[in-house]
């Protein structure tokens, strides 16, 4: 695509950008600014006033289209994809629980991966608003605690005020929080407002919340707002994580799960 270099028009330069990431699904602010020959703070400028028009959604070094936000993935899908890096990452996890803990476990398969390794310890409670981590619990020796709550049809996770009332009556020792969506800038996200209420509730009731993701869930945003990064303890996630990122970017304590 071919871009004029009319810089110094504000309204055609923002313009251009927006055909930009439209076109190309996402632009850097140093490649904006190297283009139009103007101030990277100019740049931010602009995605600024363009992002508060909906025009796009401001990252860490840049901006990506609004369609780039990432939606729920249907349950079965999930439980195939990087099996390996999330029977890993479990693997690491369980190193966290300490004995006669009370632990909230989170929706997903990352987290059910990790309910497989503990369910032999009959040391402990494990609180879920997931049917099929506690469906894996059924003839396990820890206690198992389900939230209530209305079932996403084809996710498996309970929602709604009769879970989030539920888990403001708790206090847990450990949350083990999954994530859509891991952004440097936005922090955890979620696909929906309900999914982020839930999890807010959970860490919340926990003295302390470990994030345990596999790497393909970095630099991505979802919809609604679950918490910054600064209110984790840390994040375990897989060593594909350094082929595109820098931990610093987003924890002082960073765990990469090995082999």
């Amino acid at each position: 695509m071919n871009i004029q270099k009319d810089g110094k028009n504000v309204t055609s330069r923002r313009e251009w950008i927006e055909k930009l990431v439209e076109s190309k699904g996402k632009v850097d602010i140093e490649e904006l600014a190297s283009h139009f020959g103007v101030s990277s703070m100019t740049i931010r400028r602009d995605l600024m006033h363009l992002e508060e028009h909906n025009k796009l959604i401001r990252t860490h070094g840049g901006a990506v289209a609004p369609s780039s936000l990432i939606g729920e993935t249907p349950y079965a899908q999930k439980q195939t994809e990087y099996l390996m890096e999330k029977q890993l990452i479990a693997k690491q996890a369980c190193t966290l629980v300490p004995e006669g803990a009370t632990i909230l476990v989170d929706s997903g398969t990352t987290t059910l991966e990790l309910i497989k390794l503990l369910k032999d310890r009959n040391d402990l409670t494990i609180v879920t608003n997931d049917i099929t981590i506690a469906a894996e619990l059924v003839n396990a020796s820890p206690k198992c605690i389900v939230t209530g709550g209305e079932l996403q049809s084809g996710v498996g996770a309970l929602f709604g005020p009769q879970t989030e009332g539920m888990i403001r009556e708790l206090h847990v020792d450990l949350f083990f929080l999954g994530a859509h969506a891991v952004d440097e800038a936005a922090g955890v996200t979620a696909p929906t407002l309900e999914k982020a209420a839930i999890k807010k509730r959970m860490m919340e009731a926990a003295q302390t919340t470990w994030l345990i993701c596999d790497s393909s869930k970095f630099s991505k945003r979802a919809f609604a707002n679950v918490c910054q990064l600064t209110k984790l303890e840390g994040i375990i996630t897989d060593a594909n994580f350094f082929t595109s990122f820098k931990h610093e970017n987003y924890h002082d304590n960073m765990v990469i799960a090995q082999a």
